[in-house]
């Protein structure tokens, strides 16, 4: 359960650091690590799978642009989009209920 949590997350941060327009990944890296405060980053060799993975899902699509040593630039699309309001809702509702049975408050 926490490799398909985490693997969900850092899915979710991917996303959520391409709604606020394109980037290339090491780009996208320094955002997610930036925008969290150190408390996310991105081992080397793990942002490029995941990047992969989501575009095979179609929720983000990857272009190549520049001469001579190109990059990729990755986009959120409309799947990207949907995926990243669900997830984020769905982690919500997960980690409310999560903190409620910690403080001992969730009804059983």
């Amino acid at each position: 359960m926490q490799a398909k949590l985490s693997k969900r997350i850092n899915e979710l941060l991917v996303l959520a650091v391409l709604e606020r327009g394109p980037a290339h990944g090491y780009q996208i890296a320094l955002s997610v690590e930036e925008r969290s405060a150190g408390a996310f980053s991105f081992q080397h060799g793990t942002l490029y799978p995941i990047l992969h993975r989501l575009e095979a899902k179609g929720q983000v699509k990857g272009s190549w642009d520049g001469e001579g040593r190109r990059r990729k630039t990755y986009e959120i699309t409309r799947a990207g989009r949907e995926e990243l309001a669900d997830g984020a809702a769905d982690l919500e509702r997960q980690f409310r209920l999560l903190f409620e049975l910690l403080r001992g408050t969730h009804a059983a």
